[in-house]
């Protein structure tokens, strides 16, 4: 018969517990007490105590794990995928094992943004001096220069940074289903510039430093015997502390802070920023954005706070499964009118690809992306809007070439090379629309 740790800790309480239930008064004082204490302890901390250290590789080789050629994680020696419960029973120790891989594959992800997508690393704020706490972006060469057309791309709230749509869907399918790599590489071999944003790299992490509290004997006039007793309770306080933080953080895991970055604190203040000092400067004439999840809401607040820069320069949005909410956000009607003539909300939906679903929100329409199990990458979406046929009607959600009606159609603007089909066209929102077929022309 096994008997665990925490059970061995709990035996000496249980026992005095037991014994003082047969005393008086007084004793049951202590009894009240020491079920407080026990009421406090958490068996879960307990068992912290059973861990191994958290002291794990910083490299997937270490780790044992490498992307096959498909893009899939697998152990170097066995070929399997990950397996995340690599020690039964001890959740915590398999979590922060997940976490440090985690952490990894950020890095990685960022080396390929680098390397395949040959995008720069731009650290933001721009001006910022050499010791503060600084954050950065991914541009493609031409990002600023493109007169034609920019992608913008923003993910969701979470562990994930730029280039990621799901860490998870990294860790358990592949590269292509967990990042943006796949979309970043068709929009630059259809002439986009691209930026991808980073907003949830909002701060940078450092020790927590340790705070001498000077004796109360040495500062202060109080009388001895008073001081005596302030001093002892002191010392027995600390005594408990430390007993509790025994077995809460046997590990003894460092404390840290938050330094928050200048103009970067938030997903929010992060998209606001990068399109200031980047978006809004860039020479395209048309910029498109996709934004997953939170991405959508920190694209309303920037709607919000910049709408007339906004609709002079932004052709379409494709947001997927948004979490915006146009009433939360106080979203004004002129707002809510544009996105609906511009943007589209692809949700997860049992219902066929592309059925209208309903909405209690008066902004963009909404359509299926059917049941995708993990739809957190967005892919199965992604992958509709590159191969949609070249004829659609209008409200179809592809990018289209628009003119008004009854002008001469070979003067009509082009938006996007309809064979890309990333987004649909409202460019001309409350005019009439007429789609054409034209020829792979790299508009």
């Amino acid at each position: 018969m096994s008997i665990s740790l925490s059970s061995l800790i709990l035996l000496p309480i249980w026992i005095s517990m037991a014994h003082i239930q047969q005393g008086g008064p007084d004793e049951k004082e202590k009894t009240t007490a020491l079920k407080d204490l026990l009421s406090r302890i958490d068996l879960d901390e307990l068992m912290k105590k059973d861990e191994p250290p958290l002291d794990f590789p910083d490299t997937l080789e270490g780790f044992e794990y490498a992307f096959n050629e498909k893009g899939q994680l697998r152990h170097i020696k066995t070929g399997e995928p990950f397996v995340f419960n690599y020690r039964e029973d001890l959740h915590r120790w398999n979590q922060k094992r997940y976490e440090a891989l985690g952490e990894i594959i950020t890095k990685y992800v960022y080396e390929l943004l680098e390397k395949d997508c040959n995008l720069k690393k731009i650290s933001i704020p721009v001006d910022a001096t050499e010791s503060e706490p600084k954050s950065f972006i991914f541009m493609s060469e031409d990002a600023l220069t493109n007169p034609q057309k920019l992608m913008v791309l923003i993910h969701g709230s979470g562990v994930v940074r730029a280039g990621q749509w799901a860490r998870r869907l990294i860790i358990n399918e592949d590269l292509d289903s967990g990042t943006q790599i796949p979309f970043i590489k068709r929009a630059m071999d259809e002439g986009y510039g691209v930026i991808v944003l980073n907003p949830n790299e909002n701060y940078i992490e450092v020790e927590k430093p340790k705070i001498h509290v000077q004796s109360s004997s040495d500062s202060s006039d109080e009388p001895a015997e008073k001081r005596e007793r302030k001093d002892k309770v002191s010392k027995e306080t600390k005594k408990r502390r430390d007993f509790y933080e025994k077995y809460r953080n046997p590990q003894r895991e460092k404390e840290m802070m938050q330094l928050y970055i200048r103009e970067n604190g938030s997903p929010e203040e992060h998209a606001v920023y990068v399109w200031d000092h980047f978006i809004a400067q860039s020479a395209a004439e048309n910029v498109f954005f996709v934004a997953h999840s939170y991405g959508g809401l920190a694209f309303v607040e920037l709607m919000i706070q910049r709408e007339a820069d906004v609709k002079s320069k932004v052709t379409a949005v494709a947001l997927t499964d948004s979490v915006h909410n146009v009433w939360h956000q106080e979203a004004g009607k002129t707002i809510r009118e544009w996105m609906r003539e511009n943007c589209c909300n692809w949700v997860s939906s049992s219902e066929p690809l592309d059925t209208s679903v309903e909405s209690m929100l008066p902004d963009c329409p909404r359509v299926s992306a059917e049941k995708v199990t993990e739809f957190t990458s967005a892919l199965k979406i992604h992958r509709f809007i590159l191969h949609r046929p070249r004829k659609q009607t209008v409200r179809r959600l592809v990018l289209l070439k628009c003119v008004k009606r009854g002008e001469d159609k070979g003067k009509g603007q082009g938006l996007v090379n309809p064979e890309s089909t990333f987004l649909f066209c409202s460019k001309y929102s409350g005019m009439p629309l007429e789609v054409l077929e034209v020829e792979n022309d790299g508009i």
